[in-house]
């Protein structure tokens, strides 16, 4: 497996390749500061742990997958905790609503040496109903989605392969693995970012059929001397170029109808080597895929408003960035540490926040809103 679990064992990134070590880092591109809030962010509730996703309902409620603990969170408008689901032996992962119905994502097996592949959708009713749609682990031990992409380094110098750490491969191609990870719901179809297989996967919510909508492209980047001398690389792969695996992390539709899918780049999240995450665009038949924005610190969570505007949890970064998609300046709207979802419901923004406990300290894992400007 190139893959390791490094958002404390949940989120699936790529490649064990460039620790975080002393590797010199660079701030996010682009980056101005401020507050699209007309109002002063509020903490709705805290005492979450790991609250990686969330989705706006009605009524000022949202609903959290507090990722480290298995369960699924209704907060309403005061702050108060309803527990909708709890698992301790899955992976809760993104959620949405629609017309009191909850949609959640769940999953086993992602990361090295991963136990037997698992994951589907579950469906939670207004009167507690459950069922489950979809088959992510079938779908990828079928196709195995990257299969034929090729990562790793590009054009070696002779010789240079053989001075490389034993564990580490010139080239590789993608592997078995899924991890369905973000979620977007439309009228006949739910669509999921797999963090595991790097591919954004269609669920068709009547017969719950699966399929491979788009495999995103691999993330190149071009080795400086201090990341390889940080990460014990010989001299000879300084300014060559190494092709990570693409991680999408989230999902929203567009109102063109294309898929908008935010990318961890590989290897560090954080900003060790630089703001290397991005956001693509996919067409709904899957046939073209755009670059939409990259230079962001560490995107894991998405949100459009019907401007197109592009709203970014930035888990690394400064906080919330909206992200204007015809220029790609990024803006703080929210500042906060470890900012892990976002989501809007008319002019608010929701956004979880200190998704990731300190060390030593309790989860005191956070949801905040902000009304935005212009509103």
């Amino acid at each position: 497996m190139r893959k390791r679990l490094s958002l404390l064992a949940t989120a699936a990134t790529a490649a064990v390749l460039f620790t975080t070590g002393t590797a010199a880092g660079a701030a996010p591109g682009k980056v101005a500061g401020g507050n699209a809030g007309e109002k002063e962010p509020v903490v709705l509730t805290g005492k979450l742990v790991g609250p990686l996703h969330l989705s706006a309902g009605r009524h000022g409620s949202v609903t959290v997958s507090e990722s480290f603990a298995g369960r699924l969170t209704r907060v309403d408008s005061a702050g108060n905790h309803e527990v909708l689901y709890e698992t301790p032996d899955w992976s809760v992962a993104g959620n949405a609503q629609r017309d009191g119905t909850t949609y959640f994502l769940e999953s086993q097996g992602a990361g090295p040496d991963p136990a037997e592949l698992a994951g589907h959708v579950r469906i939670i009713d207004e009167e507690g109903s459950q069922r489950t749609l979809g088959d992510f682990a079938a779908l990828e031990t079928e196709d195995n989605a990257d299969g034929t992409i090729v990562y790793g380094f590009r054009d070696l110098p002779e010789g240079c392969a053989a001075q490389l750490p034993a564990n580490m491969p010139e080239t590789y191609n993608g592997e078995i693995d899924s991890h369905p990870y973000g979620i977007a719901l439309t009228e006949e179809t739910l669509y999921v970012a797999d963090a595991g297989a790097n591919s954004v996967v269609s669920v068709d919510t009547g017969s719950g059929k699966t399929r491979t909508v788009a495999v995103l492209p691999p993330r190149p980047y071009k080795i400086t001397p201090e990341a390889a001398a940080s990460n014990g690389l010989p001299d000879c792969v300084v300014g060559t170029t190494y092709d990570f695996e693409p991680v999408p992390t989230d999902v929203a539709v567009g109102s063109d109808g294309w898929l908008y899918v935010t990318l961890l780049p590989g290897g560090p999240e954080d900003p060790a080597l630089g703001a290397r995450g991005a956001i693509f665009k996919v067409s709904p038949d899957g046939d073209e895929v755009e670059l939409v924005a990259e230079d962001i610190m560490s995107p894991t969570g998405l949100a459009l408003d019907d401007n197109g505007d592009l709203y970014v949890a930035s888990l690394f970064g400064d906080g919330v960035l909206k992200v204007d998609p015809d220029s790609g300046e990024q803006t703080v709207v929210l500042a906060s540490g470890f900012a892990a979802d976002v989501d809007l419901r008319g002019h608010t923004l929701y956004a979880t926040v200190n998704a990731l406990p300190g060390p030593g300290g309790p989860p005191d894992g956070q949801v905040m809103y902000v009304e935005l400007n212009g509103h």
